[in-house]
Parts: structure tokens; C-alpha cells; sequence
């Protein structure tokens, strides 16, 4: 048996809404189609279909993109929200995530994408967002996202970070902190608190990499 530890039991945590939902989703009938003669459906296909909705968005450079043909396929990545003017816990988990990703490109040769999505597309427009990842000085590999808010609030929703209570949901200045990070091509995914120690944050991540990736 696999010992329990302090971390697995936070790992398991913060990711239960997400790989939960995908488990139950990957062992039902309707996963699959309706036909009981349709050929199986690969955990991976299950995914996308339940979590990843492939909606247009823009990046802070500008460029267009699909989220899931674009950002997600065949990448290993790490999903955070945040929006530009938020003074709470958005600057701190940008910094963290800046510091974890100098630490795993230490070690791990495959590129791992970030991608931070505003929460507040009405108002973080690409400029907006482009300033905000000159001022925290981020590396490459990494977008800031925007689009239409409905297109962000089904995202937002699809990859589960929805608060229970609607009065929290509903404020946006006490959106979720946790980070999701995942190997799309092998399904692998897992989450941590965006405001851990960047040591820990990196060393998560490198829990969905290939053996043969870490250097």
C-alpha cells in the first residue's frame, strides 16, 4: 500500500473535482456513445470531450488560438486563473510560478506550457494582460489568456474551478488559487496550491513527466 502522506492527501484533495469527475466519466456508457457495440473511448479522449472545451481565445500577444487544439494537445501544461488588477493572491501565485518554472527547466527537458486565464476578460484586454506579464517578468512557454466572457465562464467551469457557495463563485476576488497541471497525451493530471513554496510547486509538476524527460 502506498504510504499517506501530508502532500499526497493535499494532492488528492485540490485535484478530487477534476480526476474524480474524469473517472466516473471514463467507466460510463454514455462516455462511449450510446451503442453498446461503439468502440471504447480512451481516457484521454474522455478528457477532452468532458473538460476541455475548445473555445477561441486570444493571448497577451495577440495571437489567436483554440484552447484545446492549440494549448492543450500533446503538451504538458499548467493552468492558473488571475486577472490584472486583483491585489490578493494574483501576484503572489505569478511569482511563485515564475521562481517554479526557473527550478523545473532545471531538470525536465520536455517544455511545460503555462497558461493563465483572466477571469475578468471584460476588462483584461490583450494590452492589459501583455503589461502584466512584462511587469512580472515571465518566461516563455507562457500565455495569458482572453476572450469572450462566456467562452471564459465555460472554461472557467469545465475545469472545475467553481466555488459550492454562489455567493463565492460569484466574487471574483475570491477565486481559487490552485493550480492544474497536466500531460494531456497521457492524461495525467494533478493539482497544488499556487501559493505553495515554488520547490514544491515545481516538484508537483514533475510528477506527469515522463521518466525519461527529467534531466
Amino acid at each position: 500500500m502506498k504510504a499517506i502522506s501530508r502532500r499526497n492527501i493535499l494532492k488528492t484533495s485540490l485535484a478530487a473535482p477534476f480526476i474524480s469527475g474524469f473517472a466516473a466519466a471514463a467507466v460510463s456508457p454514455a462516455a462511449a456513445g450510446s451503442s453498446k457495440f461503439a468502440p471504447p473511448v480512451s481516457g484521454r479522449e474522455v478528457m477532452r470531450r468532458r473538460y476541455f472545451p475548445n473555445v477561441p481565445l486570444v493571448t497577451h500577444t495577440g495571437k489567436r488560438v483554440l484552447f484545446y487544439d492549440d494549448l492543450l494537445k500533446d503538451k504538458i501544461v499548467v493552468l492558473n486563473l488571475m486577472y490584472t488588477n486583483c491585489t490578493a493572491a494574483c501576484p503572489t501565485i505569478t511569482s511563485h510560478l515564475v521562481q517554479a518554472q526557473k527550478l523545473w527547466k532545471q531538470k525536465i527537458k520536455d517544455p511545460i506550457f503555462v497558461y493563465s486565464i483572466t477571469i475578468k476578460p471584460e476588462e483584461d484586454t490583450r494590452e492589459k494582460l501583455a503589461q502584466y506579464a512584462r511587469l512580472h517578468h515571465v518566461g516563455e512557454n507562457w500565455a495569458f489568456l482572453t476572450g469572450k466572457p462566456n467562452d471564459v465562464e465555460l472554461l472557467r467551469h469545465a475545469l472545475g474551478y467553481v466555488d459550492i457557495n454562489p455567493e463565492v463563485d460569484q466574487d471574483k476576488s475570491r477565486h481559487s488559487g490552485i493550480l492544474r497541471y497536466g500531460n494531456e497525451p497521457l492524461a495525467l493530471w494533478g493539482a497544488c496550491e499556487g501559493n505553495a513554496n515554488p520547490s514544491w510547486i515545481a516538484e508537483e509538476i514533475s510528477f506527469v513527466v515522463p521518466h525519461h524527460s527529467l534531466g
